[in-house]
């Protein structure tokens, strides 16, 4: 079953960023992962938001998610962004 993985981050050193986006969508890729939406501004319809855009991922599935982010190659990759960004990141099942 397809499944979504979203992001939000807070960036505070965009070329170093880059170098980490650079070298974490091909390594998604590997997983099956295939990019959704990428810097879009949310709009609120009802309730809050924290006005931050949001990446999204879609995948074949959880277990695709779940083997992306417990990789033992992704935290060499997450280094990357150490000290320059700040995520949240979810992820659900689709229908």
């Amino acid at each position: 079953m397809t499944a979504y993985f979203i992001v939000q981050v807070s960036i505070t050193d965009e070329a170093q960023y880059h170098k980490y986006r650079e070298a974490v969508v091909p390594f998604i890729a590997k997983f099956g992962g295939k990019l959704a939406a990428r810097g879009a501004k949310v709009e609120v319809f009802e309730g809050e938001h924290d006005t931050r855009p949001v990446v999204m991922f879609e995948f074949p599935s959880m277990e695709a998610i779940h083997a992306f982010w417990d990789s033992p190659d992704y935290p060499p990759i997450k280094t990357l962004r150490e000290g320059v960004a700040t995520l949240n990141a979810w992820a659900f099942p689709g229908a």
